[in-house]
């Protein structure tokens, strides 16, 4: 990738930089996280969006927070900090397992430190903390490139591939789940068609899938979400992969809003449907999918477009972010350390 989602600058008194998704394709612009409290809002009004992407803003939003740390505070006064931002980062979206994933871990690394060093060590507490956050990131990009070797086989020479809301790079720290093996198989020389849904209502697909494919090189097209029937009928799709923001121990996983529909449309046309999700995306805790809660976002973004109100003024409006798609609509989930064919609560527990 030529660019960078997210980024840490300097040590522990530095920042998050984020590439500002809200305003892609139009701008190109990048916006500097200096209080946890602008670290919550980039996660709440999508600045930055996807889930491991999440995950990582809010390891690095742990950081980020500490620097509001009392002068002179004790590391159990630290640890005690840490735990209530952790608590209000968690507040931001709540469907995205990765994000309290991540927060969870960034507690798990405090805990451990203040137990071995109740007294003194403010400094170091905070640099475990830090080197914790780039350890995120850094497994972050493996796992995307794992999932895209994983994965490049399901995308065949000259075939069509469609791929709903955006698991590319601009949704992680790496090069993506869902695009990775795209990326992969187009490293390789391989020739093939990705066809976008613009994902309604944000349009992440028209907006941020189709313009990352489009540096990449990859050859895209965009369509309107209440096309990929006709493309499917036509024949112009031999695969669907989309990503995750969590899956089930049985394997229903909930992706934007949508995706339920793509899964059902691919199954009635006979088209594998795919899941490029890392670990960590898994809720084990979770039975089945109708235990995810499901994020529902402000009306104004199904209500108004670019701006100008579309529809009356004052009309009751449902907007759910997510959908779950059930395991039996899925061929297979792609993750960083194996592929779950036909998932189901004993396959995935194994992997």
């Amino acid at each position: 990738m030529e660019f960078e989602t997210l980024q840490w600058i300097g040590g522990i008194d530095g920042c998050l930089e984020l590439i500002d998704q809200r305003i892609l394709p139009g701008r190109f612009e990048k916006l500097q996280c200096k209080t946890v409290e602008e670290v919550w809002d980039a996660i709440k009004t999508l600045a930055v969006r996807g889930a491991p992407a999440i995950g990582v803003t809010a390891g690095y939003g742990v950081c980020v927070a500490m620097q509001s740390l009392a002068p002179g505070a004790s590391v159990n006064g630290a640890l005690e900090h840490l735990e209530k931002n952790a608590a209000y980062l968690a507040t931001s979206r709540p469907t995205a397992v990765n994000l309290f994933w991540a927060l969870d871990r960034m507690k798990d690394r405090a805990r451990s430190f203040a137990s071995k060093n109740s007294v003194g060590g403010v400094e170091a507490f905070l640099q475990a903390l830090l080197e914790e956050a780039h350890a995120i990131c850094r497994e972050d990009r493996e796992m995307c490139k794992a999932i895209g070797v994983n994965g490049e086989k399901f995308i065949k020479e000259n075939s069509g591939v469609l791929t709903h809301c955006n698991a590319g790079a601009l949704a992680t720290a790496g090069q993506g789940t869902a695009l990775s093996p795209m990326y992969e198989a187009h490293r390789l020389g391989r020739k093939f068609k990705v066809y976008a849904d613009e994902t309604r209502p944000l349009l992440q697909g028209g907006r941020l899938t189709a313009w990352e494919l489009t540096q990449a090189g990859v050859d895209v097209t965009l369509i309107c979400d209440n096309m990929a029937s006709t493309v499917m009928k036509e024949g112009k799709v031999s695969a669907v992969i989309t990503g995750a923001d969590r899956i089930a121990a049985n394997g229903d996983a909930a992706n934007k809003i949508g995706t339920c529909a793509v899964s059902i449309l691919a199954k009635e046309f006979g088209i594998p449907f795919y899941i490029a999700a890392p670990s960590s995306t898994f809720d084990l805790s979770i039975k089945s999918g109708d235990e995810i809660p499901i994020e529902e976002r402000d009306p104004s973004e199904v209500t108004s477009f670019g701006g100008t109100n579309v529809a009356p003024e004052g009309v009751k409006v449902y907007n759910p972010a997510f959908d779950v798609t059930e395991a039996k609509n899925i061929t297979a989930i792609i993750t960083e350390k194996g592929v779950i064919e036909s998932p189901t609560t004993e396959k995935i527990s194994r992997l």
